[in-house]
């Protein structure tokens, strides 16, 4: 094999490689992050104190089950006791969304919060109460969706980085080709965090009620935290390698001309006439 045919064998490998490293970080990103009941508690933790999401929290409550309890779940999200009730919320609904996505049910996702606001206030006993988190039109589309997912994050990071390793051993020149995937990944990173921002905005956008975005933009920005963090570390770490395989080129180029330079030898004296 010439080394062209290497070179493009290679580029072509960790073109691939790198067009997969945002695919691959939004997957898992989704498979392993959003489908965990504790990662994603812990990531709506913080905004139990956003006055913009307890207005949103009182208005969804009071939309599926009367204008009437609105004051009274409003003045239990400014108790102290609604972190503890968010959190368990927070954990009821994402535990009846993976219920009904994992079994073959074509039914309404409720969650009862009845019990949830037990935890705020104890001296109220409220009767059994279904609030609607996920419609039945919705959740067959969600359940190929998230099949999908749990084997697209696995397998796509894993592909990605077999194609990079097979491209940079393919290659003619390896500390090339490392450069190339170092930039690629960095290009990807940035690629995904534009995709995040892009994403917000259109979610934003859609919205029917202007007056929820400020409390949607803050779920948003709560559940893609960690992905902006990869997509930054992505581009960081790209740039990284990259830079210092420039640098151990440039640096073995300036000592491989200076070896293959050397001492000059002095010209041989010619014989003077008092020496002859």
């Amino acid at each position: 094999m010439t080394s062209r045919v290497r070179d493009a064998l290679s580029a072509g490998l960790i073109a691939l490689a790198c067009l997969l490293v945002p695919f691959g970080a939004l997957a898992a990103w989704a498979a392993y992050g959003l489908a965990d009941t504790g990662r994603y508690v812990t990531a709506m933790a913080p905004l139990a104190a956003d006055p913009a999401v307890r207005d949103g929290v009182a208005d969804a409550v009071a939309d599926e089950v009367g204008e009437p309890v609105r004051p009274f779940v409003r003045s239990l999200t400014r108790t102290r006791d609604f972190g503890t009730a968010w959190d368990a919320g927070n954990r009821a609904v994402h535990e009846a969304v993976l219920r009904a996505l994992r079994e073959d049910g074509h039914h309404e996702v409720t969650v009862d919060i009845a019990p949830i606001a037990a935890r705020v206030e104890h001296r109220v006993t409220l009767p059994r109460t279904e609030v609607a988190v996920l419609p039945a039109s919705a959740l067959d589309r969600l359940r190929k969706g998230y099949d999908v997912l749990e084997v697209a994050g696995f397998w796509l990071p894993v592909t990605a980085a077999v194609l990079a390793a097979a491209g940079i051993a393919v290659a003619a020149c390896r500390r090339r080709a490392v450069t190339a995937t170092a930039l690629g990944t960095a290009l990807g990173g940035a690629l995904l965090g534009l995709a995040v921002a892009v994403g917000r905005r259109l979610t934003l956008t859609d919205l029917p009620d202007p007056v929820r975005r400020p409390a949607a933009g803050a779920v948003y920005d709560a559940l893609t935290g960690t992905l902006r963090t990869v997509s930054w570390l992505l581009v960081a770490v790209g740039l990284a390698v990259a830079l210092t395989c420039w640098l151990t080129g440039r640096y073995g180029l300036l000592r491989a001309r200076r070896a293959s330079a050397g001492p000059v030898p002095d010209p041989a004296q010619r014989p003077t006439r008092a020496r002859a």
